[in-house]
């Protein structure tokens, strides 16, 4: 049974069993010819970055209604597979400050990655990014058991298990639904600014942080892996730029 988890401008999104059904919705303010194919164009273009991301390793959704190029078969509907973990947004914060570096040291490999085979993610947030423990997927029929009008959340012993693991974890990076291709500099620095955005509003403290901003250290271990100095040195400039905007 589809189940709405979530509603946003763009898209709604739903649940059933491990399946993600991503709809984009008409927008009335739109020439009806138009709408169509904006949100055709948008639904192929998030389905075929998928699956590119996915051919080159990178830790991401399967697209589960796409042919051989990876393209969606309807025209505004996406199944992605359900990837059962912590969202970071929601969790970070409470894990010991070491385990918060590995995570986001596999965060940097994972985007270095995205960025050599020049995908943009274009929403880099913790918000879309899932931690999840070996098996994760296999525990799906513990959430089963929660209360049907709750939003699906990583099971108790799932959550016990990223309390011990040290490197047995993926990160996964979800909701490509702006995402784009581009060998632009400019453009990846931009979604380095976003994570690093999103650790400087959300996460700059942890339970065991007695130093300064813990977003600093964060930001600097995610940098550890993933290196493209190019990049790096243009962010600098994006972020000159965005403070001069204030």
């Amino acid at each position: 049974m589809n189940r709405l988890i979530q509603q946003g401008a763009e898209a709604k999104i739903f649940l059933d069993k491990d399946i993600i059904s991503k709809n984009r919705i008409p927008k009335g303010y739109r020439h009806s010819q138009l709408d169509t194919l904006i949100r055709t164009r948008r639904t192929k273009s998030e389905g075929k970055i998928l699956f590119k991301a996915l051919n080159f390793g990178i830790q991401v959704p399967k697209v589960l209604n796409a042919n051989q190029k990876g393209e969606p078969r309807e025209k505004f509907d996406l199944e992605i597979e359900y990837i059962d973990g912590d969202k970071l947004s929601e969790t970070l914060n409470s894990y010991p400050e070491q385990k918060q570096f590995e995570v986001m040291k596999k965060l940097g490999e994972q985007v270095a990655k995205l960025h050599e085979n020049n995908i943009i993610h274009g929403d880099l947030t913790t918000s879309n990014i899932i931690l999840t423990a070996p098996g994760g997927n296999a525990a799906l029929d513990m959430r089963s058991k929660a209360s049907p009008n709750s939003p699906p959340q990583a099971p108790e012993s799932l959550r016990s298990q990223f309390s011990v693991l040290s490197s047995q974890f993926s990160v996964f990076i979800i909701d490509f639904g702006l995402g784009f291709i581009s060998t632009k500099i400019e453009d990846k620095a931009v979604d380095l600014h976003l994570i690093k955005q999103a650790l400087e509003a959300k996460h700059f403290r942890s339970p065991d942080h007695l130093r300064g901003q813990n977003h600093e250290d964060l930001f600097e271990n995610f940098l550890k892996t993933y290196k493209d100095k190019e990049v790096i040195e243009r962010l600098k400039v994006v972020e000159k730029r965005g403070r001069y905007k204030h």
